[in-house]
């Protein structure tokens, strides 16, 4: 997708929007048509202020952007056309629109924010085709395709946080494959490597800046750290041993009074998680999720192991990504979002894109996350794509691998 053409960039669009409306069906089915309130939570969003949000991005990057064809080269402080939706800057824009003060602004209702999102997609296909098909053509309507489809994920993570299930619309772990014989763990051999996208096509603007790392010899996991090899360490009292824990990970244990994963539950004996509103057993060969950093951390700790930094893991999915055309299967990804040792910074010349606070504030030593979960969109799935989150957040599709300690 990030190569798309008009029509399957139109494509992706219609499906995302589909599903899009689909989840925020359920979300009025499980709070009520007219009470989609939720607690303020500094991690999520009111519903009916994300839905209008999602729409406002794509009408203020695409049909009210003077500077759309120019892609990311563009002065993103050009003067905007006025929004068809009256005051919509002054509700939807996230740069401007304080978290807190979301709860308390007088919004359109469901109704008139599904409208506004209609009037506004069928300006932005129209201009899909009438306009280019260069990369810069294509920047902001690839951007909108992108941001859209991680929002829809946000209110999969939102979802299960409140215990319901949105429906049909929902995307579901797939099974894992317990057939298949337990992988050894993958030798990367030491070399020069090159870390970051280099085009053509659409790229995040921190994943921009190709360089060249050495990158020691190192051995990894062939796939996350399942649930059965996660629970010996809950089992052994893991949670209860400072040793394993890291300073910080340790004032999270005492500030949440964190004793398990969060969704499980021990109920005579056995591991049950709470999925979706439903209390399930555990699946033992399913890789572990909505697991903190500072669990990672001290499982590893535990088990003599450590996690990969951001560099092994894309050379390790780059890696594999040869070795899979050839018919062999060495490293899988893409169940869960994953953990890596390294702190989200900047690559070597960074510059950033128009949209100004999709990396660059966010450079203050939180956590870089690769992969994807079972909730990503596909096409957001690439081995350069870097994701960050503060290491406490356990409301993300997040668990991780692990590689062999020094």
């Amino acid at each position: 997708m990030r190569r798309a053409g008009p029509a399957q960039i139109e494509a992706a669009l219609t499906d995302g929007r589909a599903e899009l409306f689909g989840l925020f069906d359920g979300f009025q089915r499980a709070l009520g048509p007219d009470g989609l309130r939720i607690a303020q939570d500094a991690a999520v969003n009111l519903p009916l202020w994300e839905l209008g949000h999602i729409g406002w991005f794509e009408e203020f990057w695409v049909s009210r952007h003077p500077g759309r064809t120019v892609g990311a080269t563009c002065d993103p402080l050009l003067p905007r056309t006025p929004s068809v939706l009256p005051r919509a800057d002054a509700l939807y824009d996230s740069s401007n629109v304080a978290h807190a003060s979301r709860w308390q602004l007088a919004l359109p209702d469901a109704d008139a924010t599904r409208a506004y999102l209609t009037e506004v997609r069928q300006a932005t296909l129209a201009l899909l085709h009438a306009g280019g098909t260069t990369d810069d053509d294509l920047y902001f309507f690839r951007l909108v395709l992108f941001h859209e489809a991680m929002h829809r994920e946000a209110w999969h993570f939102m979802a299960r946080g409140l215990g319901i299930d949105l429906g049909p619309a929902m995307r579901r772990p797939a099974p894992p494959a317990t057939d298949a014989p337990a992988a050894a763990a993958w030798r990367v051999p030491g070399a020069l490597r090159r870390i970051g996208f280099d085009g053509p096509g659409f790229a995040f603007d921190n994943e921009l800046g190709p360089h060249e790392v050495e990158v020691p010899a190192f051995s990894i996991d062939p796939a996350p750290v399942t649930w059965a090899a996660f629970l010996a360490f809950a089992d052994a009292g893991g949670y209860d041993n400072e040793a394993v824990w890291t300073a910080a990970g340790r004032e999270w244990l005492q500030r949440t009074r964190a004793t398990r994963p969060m969704h499980l539950r021990r109920e005579n004996g056995k591991w049950e998680q709470s999925a979706f509103g439903r209390w399930t057993p555990i699946d033992p060969s399913a890789a572990a999720v909505n697991l903190t950093a500072h669990e990672a951390d001290a499982w590893c700790r535990w088990a003599g192991r450590r996690l990969p930094t951001e560099m092994e893991w894309e050379t390790a999915a780059d890696l594999a990504a040869h070795a899979q055309a050839r018919g062999d299967s060495v490293f899988r990804w893409g169940e869960v979002w994953e953990w890596t040792s390294s702190p989200f910074a900047p690559y070597p010349g960074f510059q950033a894109h128009p949209y100004r606070d999709y990396s660059q504030p966010w450079f203050d030593g939180r956590r870089v996350l690769r992969g994807g979960s079972f909730a990503t969109a596909p096409y957001l799935k690439h081995p350069c794509y870097r994701n960050f989150f503060t290491a406490e957040r356990n409301d993300v599709f997040a668990g991780f691998r692990s590689c062999a300690a020094p």
